[in-house]
């Protein structure tokens, strides 16, 4: 039977053979009206001028010779938990647990620097840091990956719990370890012997942690691409019972996988603590992890799109922060500045993967068999 039914004004179809160059050009756009909506939003906040938005969010990152070492940093580190999250996002386990790996890392290495203070020199308290932060990101990570392994458990509730239970123990070792007493807060580690931390290089106090976030990506690339165990998570990702089919064992690459992700939280807990911050707070991952699953989505899981996106997030973040305080406006001004950016570019993501059509004027009525 056949009947006449008005089309829909709108019709959403899904893009095929997408070229390289396309998402690179929404990516832009969409840059292009975050930073315009934020200009006007600026504007009947403050009435200011406009132009100055822009200004202000180079100024904010590329202003000073400090600023910009900061703006690595910043860089470095979210880079390095989103190389931490990507094998396991290849294998479609959604790792929303590197907040809690990496603090539970920050942990281990400030408890080195503490408890091994008078015990051993400075190059053995290093080296147990960084070996105690790798073993707790990644037993951190090899929890909720055996659970999954073995009883098929919902591994992005598990992991997003784990960060809390991190957190948790974070805050009480800061009672523990409080200095001065009373303060609730460990303060900075070492300060007078500057035990345990790590080498300034080149006269740069943030270089080191650049270098070996860059040595990590190279390394991340070069294992997702080109090794067996790469092979074996791209295969598990796509399908399991392929995986089976062709004899990779899945519940192995799980377990295995994970602990590598928790690894490299490990790295970046060791380089905040030991290099950055030399102190322990709840809050010293600062969001990272989070964030990082977004840099890891946006890079389409590719290490080295990974370092544009990671230092495009912090630039754009450090110029909210710089708006808010030239402007004198609070931190939540920054905070809704930067939802806003994020905002478009997460939302461009929709005009990558699918086409919008529009009803022509002229197609009114169209027909439907049923």
């Amino acid at each position: 039977m056949t009947k006449n039914k008005r089309e829909p004004l709108i019709h959403i179809t899904k893009r095929v053979n997408i070229p390289i160059w396309f998402p690179l050009v929404v990516h832009a756009a969409a840059l292009l009206l975050a930073l315009l909506a934020c200009a006007v939003l600026t504007l009947v906040m403050t009435g200011e001028n406009p132009l100055s938005l822009l200004n202000s969010i180079i100024n904010g990152s590329f202003g000073s010779s400090r600023k910009i070492w900061v703006m690595l940093q910043n860089t470095a580190m979210l880079l390095c938990v989103s190389l931490a999250v990507t094998p396991a996002f290849r294998m479609r386990f959604w790792n929303i647990g590197a907040e809690g790996q990496t603090l539970i890392a920050c942990l281990a290495s400030a408890a080195c620097m503490i408890l091994l203070r008078d015990v051993l020199p400075n190059w053995a308290i290093i080296v147990c840091m960084a070996a105690a932060s790798m073993l707790a990101g990644a037993v951190w990570g090899l929890i909720p990956a055996v659970f999954k392994a073995k009883w098929g458990t919902n591994e992005t509730l598990f992991t997003l719990m784990m960060n809390y239970i991190a957190t948790q123990l974070v805050a009480f070792f800061c009672v523990v370890w409080e200095s001065p007493k009373g303060s609730g807060q460990i303060g900075i580690i070492n300060q007078r012997t500057e035990l345990g931390w790590l080498p300034v290089i080149g006269g740069q106090r943030y270089l080191l942690n650049v270098i070996v976030v860059g040595l990590i990506c190279v390394a991340m690339h070069f294992y997702l691409r080109y090794s067996k165990h790469g092979f074996e998570i791209s295969v598990v990702g796509e399908s399991v019972k392929t995986a089976h089919y062709v004899g990779i064992k899945v519940e192995k690459v799980i377990i295995r996988t994970m602990l590598l992700s928790g690894a490299v939280c490990g790295i970046a807990g060791f380089l905040l603590v030991g290099s950055t911050n030399h102190t322990l707070t709840t809050t010293l991952v600062n969001g990272r992890g989070f964030t990082a699953v977004m840099v890891s989505w946006l890079a389409k899981f590719s290490p080295f799109w990974m370092i544009m996106i990671s230092m495009l997030l912090v630039v754009l973040e450090r110029g909210a922060g710089e708006i808010s305080t030239k402007f004198g406006l609070n931190q939540s001004y920054s905070d809704m500045l930067t939802g806003i950016i994020l905002f478009f570019i997460i939302g461009s993501e929709f005009f990558i993967m699918y086409r919008v059509h529009f009803r022509k004027p002229g197609d009114k009525e169209g027909k439907l068999n049923v």
